[in-house]
């Protein structure tokens, strides 16, 4: 009788207005908190029923708890969609009764923060033409000064030639023209490697 009550109240909650749907919801509550109190009081008496009886006993008060939870279940649906409903309703109002001002903030756009961004990505941009300009410069320099070996080595050995230098010089001389070179390819690797560097710090 008392789940039979209860269905009936869930079929009021649709019909029922704003002011009195809480009212029928608190009732509903109530009824099936009563409801589970009863059947916990079910569960010890049908334990205590004879032994050819306390099976279907226990049957009928399962039933009746699946009965009770289905009702509770389907309440907190329908508080959660009343909950949304008029969530979205509030929203919908206070949109429509808002009034938007030129100096609004949340209808301003951030135009400082965009312009500080864009300055920054030129600046980054001169430093990397500057950067370039200058590696540029550094690797016509060792060009330059590779050439400028090269020559010295050739005058040299047609000096040593003229005087008849021995071999152990045109070795030692050799071997600095070697130590030099290696020297030029290094300075060479260690500018790229410090040019990737700055590279990729400011981009």
């Amino acid at each position: 009788r008392q789940v039979h009550e209860v269905q009936a109240y869930m079929g009021r909650l649709e019909t029922s207005d704003k002011e009195s749907v809480h009212l029928v919801e608190n009732e509903i509550q109530a009824r099936i908190d009563n409801i589970f109190s009863n059947l916990e009081r079910l569960e010890i008496l049908s334990s205590k029923e004879p032994p050819n009886k306390r099976q279907n006993a226990k049957l009928r008060v399962d039933q009746l708890k699946y009965d009770v939870q289905h009702l509770q279940t389907a309440l907190r649906n329908f508080q959660h969609r009343r909950y949304l409903r008029e969530q979205q309703e509030r929203q919908r109002e206070e949109l429509l009764a808002r009034t938007f001002t030129t100096n609004d903030s949340d209808t301003s756009i951030p135009m400082d923060e965009t312009l500080q961004y864009n300055e920054s990505l030129q600046n980054a941009h001169r430093g990397m033409d500057e950067l370039i300009g200058s590696g540029t410069t550094i690797l016509q320099g060792l060009r330059d000064q590779r050439m400028t070996l090269k020559g010295t080595q050739k005058k040299i050995l047609d000096v040593a030639n003229m005087l008849g230098l021995s071999n152990t010089v045109m070795r030692l001389i050799e071997k600095r023209a070697f130590q030099d070179k290696y020297l030029m390819l290094g300075g060479m690797a260690l500018t790229c490697v410090i040019m990737f560097l700055v590279v990729q710090y400011l981009t």
